[in-house]
């Protein structure tokens, strides 16, 4: 439990956060281009660090992550774990040369202080991986549990929002494509566009938060259409050329603002 007596955002990962670090693993891949988007600094801040994904393994790392649950998943030689929310961190200004949050902005329950708190803290670069929700509709998940698209998009900040929050103090601001690896090991959502069965598995289904918020009849009866479309072909007729592509171009953005 945390200190708080309620979770911090709108997932109680002290019910649903057992085993997500072995399903979300850090693609390196997409490490590169979060580390990358970082500079050169050697103190890193990570904002609503969960199981310490990302996190890079040649810089020294302080992780800010509001639940038990999930600090407990860090591996023994991660960096240390602070119990605190984005919107109060408990840093001086200008403490770290570079802040970072994956995937963790749309728990927030308020996303421009949480910005505005790391980019009160760093004296670089703040980086923001996220998903562009309404890109969702284009994945072939969105078929089969049209739901989760809307609750995604209730959720995820809307780029501009992002953009402009970090934009002040005439910060320069970009936005890049992530493409998602064929084989990626970070078992988010679109992770799985070539390997639709990897939705049919519990685990799966239970480290998927868009999943987790969905109303569960929905839930259960799209994936029971798509466990009958993979036994009848029908997937891989409508979407079987995914199974060979080696990357797409799916939700996942990168956003940096420089210092």
């Amino acid at each position: 439990m945390t200190r708080r007596g309620r979770p911090a955002g709108d997932i109680d990962y002290e019910r649903h956060g057992a085993g997500y670090a072995a399903v979300r693993r850090p693609d390196p891949r997409i490490a590169a281009q979060v580390h990358a988007a970082l500079g050169g600094g050697r103190t890193v801040l990570n904002v609503g660090a969960g199981a310490g994904s990302y996190e890079p393994a040649d810089r020294y790392v302080l992780a800010v992550e509001p639940s038990a649950a999930m600090r407990a998943q860090r591996p023994a030689a991660a960096a240390p774990a602070v119990d605190a929310t984005a919107e109060h961190l408990p840093l001086d200004d200008d403490s770290v040369d570079a802040a970072m949050a994956v995937l963790s902005v749309h728990q927030w329950s308020d996303v421009e202080q949480g910005l505005h708190e790391m980019r009160r803290v760093s004296r670089g670069a703040v980086v923001v991986l996220t998903l562009d929700a309404p890109a969702l509709r284009e994945f072939w998940l969105a078929d089969y549990v049209p739901e989760v698209v809307a609750v995604e998009q209730a959720r995820f900040p809307v780029l501009d929002r992002l953009t402009s929050a970090l934009a002040l103090g005439s910060a320069d601001v970009r936005v890049d494509v992530v493409p998602v690896p064929r084989d990626c090991t970070d078992g988010f959502g679109e992770a799985f566009y070539a390997r639709p069965e990897a939705f049919l598995r519990p685990e799966v289904q239970a480290a998927t938060s868009g999943l987790v918020l969905t109303d569960q009849v929905a839930v259960q009866r799209g994936l029971g259409r798509l466990r009958d479309d993979l036994a009848s072909g029908a997937w891989d007729r409508a979407h079987g050329h995914l199974r060979t592509q080696p990357e797409r171009v799916g939700a996942l953005r990168l956003v940096t603002a420089s210092a």
